[in-house]
């Protein structure tokens, strides 16, 4: 949103706020428009869209874990919903069309880094339901020329990202090291993830606002870099003055995969995508926020 404004975009943002809170919009409130709804309601969605040029199709109920104890509110949000949005972009004539998708599409598969020519084998319904969504967007571009894309997000975080039991690692263990707790690592610990700061993020989504690329393209979207997540609690608890803590270690969750990292070339050589933040910098960054969000008493 932030990135749209600094581009001069007239913004509006579709949101029922039942996992976010309207103090993240922070002084940009008052430049945007908020349509707040779910897009599980058709209606309320082809009302929302109507009227924009581009759609940043980022809402989702997030979570493995999540998906896995409730696979029917996952697959109304994630697949019904953006097909709903996809509806609502065709008969408002959107022009383009970037679709949050997911690294957990690829699933376990070995071969490392996660090009975009492999073969999907999701472990969970909720890559089941970001697969899906990839596959509405190949059909509404084929069949009704809409021009979209799909962003295979690798592990995003950044300021303002919620901390709870169906957050990412990286709130989770900031929130616990600025408290004087010890990390949970859930498995031993070796298992790799591509982090990708936020901000890299939304580098891509204004790529593909500009960009030259073919209805239905797929893109990853990564750091192009592995940290496992032992060494993330490392780095992590190093930052707050709390690397005297030593990780608690609990059995691996359900659907998780055990190394993730992002092959960026495609994208990068396409829209000349270039990710700016290394696991240190955007570190720093969210540890700062998280110190200024308990310090206003708006800590997530």
């Amino acid at each position: 949103m932030e990135g749209l404004l600094r581009s001069g975009h007239e913004v509006g943002i579709i949101d029922d706020f039942t996992t976010g809170s309207e103090l993240n919009l922070g002084e940009s409130l008052r430049r945007i428009t908020v349509h707040r709804g779910s897009i599980t309601d058709r209606e309320f969605a082809g009302k929302a869209v109507g009227g924009y040029d581009v759609v940043l199709h980022q809402a989702a109920r997030v979570s493995v874990s999540r998906s896995v104890e409730d696979p029917v509110a996952t697959n109304q949000v994630n697949a019904d919903g953006t097909l709903n949005m996809l509806t609502a972009a065709r008969d408002s004539k959107v022009k383009t069309f970037v679709y949050a998708s997911s690294s957990s599409v690829y699933g376990d598969t070995p071969v490392l880094p996660k090009e975009e020519t492999m073969a999907p084998h999701p472990l969970s319904p909720y890559a089941v339901s970001k697969l899906t969504g990839e596959h509405y967007c190949r059909v509404f571009a084929r069949v009704y020329g809409l021009k979209t894309v799909s962003l295979r997000y690798f592990n995003v975080y950044g300021p303002r990202q919620r901390a709870g039991p169906y957050s990412g690692v990286i709130p989770a263990f900031v929130k616990r090291s600025l408290s004087g707790e010890r990390p949970i690592v859930y498995g031993d610990g070796t298992q790799t993830r591509d982090f990708t700061f936020v901000k890299d993020v939304v580098q891509a989504n204004l790529l593909c606002l500009e960009g030259s690329m073919e209805a239905g393209e797929v893109f990853n979207v990564g750091s192009h870099s592995q940290t496992t997540l032992n060494d993330l609690a490392k780095i992590s608890y190093s930052l707050t003055g709390r690397g005297d803590l030593e990780p608690i270690y609990r059995p691996p969750r359900p659907g998780d995969v055990a190394h993730s990292y992002a092959d960026i070339s495609k994208i990068s050589k396409a829209l000349g995508y270039r990710p700016a933040y290394t696991i240190e910098s955007g570190l720093r960054e969210v540890i700062n926020w998280f110190k200024q969000a308990s310090e206003n008493q708006l800590i997530p």
